[in-house]
C-alpha cells in the first residue's frame, strides 16, 4: 500500500513540477494563433472547449490500454509500479506533450509530417507506412474484443447476437466517426465515455485503499515475479505501454492540436492526459494484484477483460457491472474509431487532399476500412503482439524527432534524448528476443540493443556538433 500511495503522489508531483519544466523548455506562447482559427474548415479544425479537448484526448490515448496493459504488467512484480511512474513522467508525458505541441506549431499536421521535417524524407515515408500500419492494427484489434463480448451478452438474439453482426455494427460506427466533423459525434459522446472511465478508476481506486488484500511493495525487490518466468526488461516496457509511453498517442494528439484554442492549454491537455492515464494504469495494476491475492492466481484468471469485470462487480456492485461493460466495450471502440480517423488525416496530409467535402473523406476512408476488415482474419494474439512492438517503435522514432527539433531550436534536448536512448534499447532488444521477432538469447539481444542505441546517440551528437 505504501508503494501505491507514494507512486500516486509522484505522478501528481510529476505533472506539477516536471510538466511545468518541460513546458518551459518548449516555450509555449499564448499570443500565437492556433490552427483551429488559422485553418478552420468545419470538419477537423474546429475550436472546442478545453474540458472537452482534455476528455477526448484522454479517451483517445487511453481506452483499455492502461487497464489491460497494467493488469498484465503487474505480473512482473513491483517493477511495474516503477515503470508506470518513471515512464509516464519522464518519457510518456514528455513524448505526448512535445509531439502534440510540435503539431500545434506546425499547423496541426500529422505525426509522419512532424517526423519527416526533422529526420528527412526517407524517415517521413517510413513513418507514413508505420503510422498507417499501426492505425490499421489498432482499428482491427479494437473490434475483436468488444464484438466478442457483445455477442456473449446477446446469445439469445439469433443472428443479431453474432460476432459478425456486432463487427458490422462497430465498423458502421467507425465509418461515421471517421468522416463526420469531429464536433458532431466524437465531440458529443467522447467526453461522456472519458468521464465514465475516470469514474470507474476512482471507484476501483477506492477499493484499492479500502479493501482487504495483499499488495507488493518496492522493498520486495525488482526481480521478475511473472509466473511464466518472463524477464522484466524489456518485456515489461512493451507490456505496459499506454500507462507509461505509447507511440499511438502521438498519432492522436494532432486531432486535438487542431481543436485547441491556446498554446497554454498544451500542458493540461497533452502532459496532463498522459499523467491521468498513468494514474489509471497504477490503480488497475494495484487493484488486479490485490483482488487476485497472488501473481499465480491473477495469471489463472485469464483474459484482462474477465479481471476487469470481476473487480468491478465485486467492489462496485451493479454500478460496477455497468462500468465494466462500458470499459471493455466502449473504451476499445473509442480507440479504434480515432485510430482510423487518424489514418484518414495522415493519408490526407501526404496526398494533399482537402477534407472539407464528404466525398473526399469517403475516398480516403473506404480503402482504409477495407484493409482493417481484412486484418480481422489474423489471430488476435498475433495482432496484439505486433501492435505492441510497432507502438513502442513509433514512440522511439518520435522521441528522436523531438530531440532533433529541440536541438535545432537551441532548447534543452536532454528531456527527450534520455528517453529516446532508453526506448531504443527497449525496442531493439525486444524484437531480437521476442517469439514474434528473432528469438535470440536475452543477453545477446540486450547487448545488441545497447550497441544500436549507442550508435544512434553518437550519430546525433556528430550531427549536433556540425549544427553548432
Amino acid at each position: 500500500m505504501i508503494t501505491f500511495i507514494v507512486a500516486l503522489v509522484c505522478l501528481l508531483l510529476g505533472y506539477l513540477l516536471y510538466g511545468a519544466f518541460v513546458e518551459k523548455v518548449f516555450g509555449s506562447d499564448p499570443s500565437l494563433s492556433t490552427p483551429c482559427y488559422t485553418r478552420a474548415d468545419g470538419v477537423d479544425y474546429i475550436p472546442m472547449p478545453t474540458w472537452k479537448v482534455f476528455l477526448i484526448q484522454f479517451l483517445n490515448i487511453a481506452g483499455t490500454g492502461p487497464i489491460f496493459g497494467a493488469i498484465m504488467g503487474i505480473l512482473f512484480g513491483p517493477a511495474a509500479y516503477l515503470w508506470i511512474v518513471a515512464g509516464c513522467i519522464f518519457a510518456g508525458a514528455v513524448h505526448d506533450y512535445l509531439s502534440g505541441m510540435m503539431s500545434l506549431r506546425m499547423g496541426g499536421v500529422s505525426l509522419p509530417e512532424i517526423v519527416g521535417t526533422q529526420l528527412g524524407g526517407a524517415m517521413r515515408h517510413t513513418m507514413r507506412v508505420l503510422a498507417l500500419l499501426l492505425m490499421l492494427l489498432v482499428g482491427a484489434v479494437f473490434v475483436t474484443t468488444p464484438a466478442g463480448l457483445l455477442a456473449t451478452l446477446t446469445p439469445d438474439w439469433g443472428w443479431v447476437g453474432s460476432v459478425t453482426f456486432w463487427t458490422a455494427v462497430i465498423f458502421l460506427y467507425y465509418i461515421l466517426a471517421t468522416v463526420l466533423p469531429i464536433n458532431q459525434l466524437i465531440g458529443r459522446i467522447y467526453p461522456l465515455f472519458g468521464l465514465a472511465l475516470l469514474i470507474m478508476a476512482v471507484g476501483v481506486g477506492g477499493g484499492v485503499l479500502c479493501k482487504d488484500g495483499w499488495m507488493p511493495e518496492l522493498t520486495d525487490g525488482l526481480a521478475s515475479c511473472h509466473p511464466k518466468g518472463l524477464k522484466v526488461f524489456p518485456m515489461l516496457c512493451i507490456t505496459i505501454a499506454c500507462g507509461a509511453i505509447s507511440g499511438f498517442h502521438a498519432t492522436q494528439s494532432p486531432m486535438m492540436a487542431r481543436c485547441m484554442k491556446n498554446e497554454r492549454l498544451g500542458r493540461p491537455v497533452f502532459y496532463g492526459a498522459m499523467i491521468t492515464e498513468g494514474i489509471v494504469a497504477l490503480i488497475w495494476a494495484a487493484a488486479a494484484i490485490k483482488f487476485a491475492g497472488s501473481y499465480e492466481q491473477l495469471a489463472q484468471m485469464g483474459n484482462p477483460a474477465v479481471v476487469v469485470n470481476d473487480i468491478c462487480q465485486s467492489w462496485l456492485g451493479t454500478v460496477g457491472a455497468v462500468l465494466a461493460v462500458l470499459g471493455v466495450v466502449a473504451a476499445p471502440i473509442t480507440s479504434g474509431d480515432t485510430a482510423l480517423r487518424s489514418a484518414r488525416l495522415i493519408t490526407a496530409d501526404f496526398m494533399h487532399i482537402g477534407q472539407q467535402r464528404l466525398w473526399s473523406r469517403l475516398l480516403l476512408s473506404l480503402p482504409i476500412f477495407a484493409i482493417a476488415f481484412v486484418l480481422l482474419n489474423i489471430d488476435f494474439n498475433i495482432l496484439w503482439r505486433y501492435f505492441a512492438w510497432f507502438n513502442q517503435t513509433l514512440a522511439t522514432i518520435t522521441l528522436w524527432a523531438i530531440t532533433v527539433w529541440l536541438a535545432r531550436q537551441h532548447k534543452l534536448f536532454w528531456v527527450s534524448l534520455v528517453p529516446a536512448v532508453f526506448m531504443t534499447v527497449v525496442t531493439g532488444s525486444y524484437i531480437l528476443t521476442a517469439p514474434e521477432g528473432f528469438s535470440l538469447p536475452l543477453t545477446v539481444s540486450i547487448l545488441a540493443g545497447l550497441l544500436f542505441s549507442m550508435s544512434l546517440t553518437l550519430l546525433f551528437f556528430r550531427w549536433f556538433s556540425k549544427q553548432k
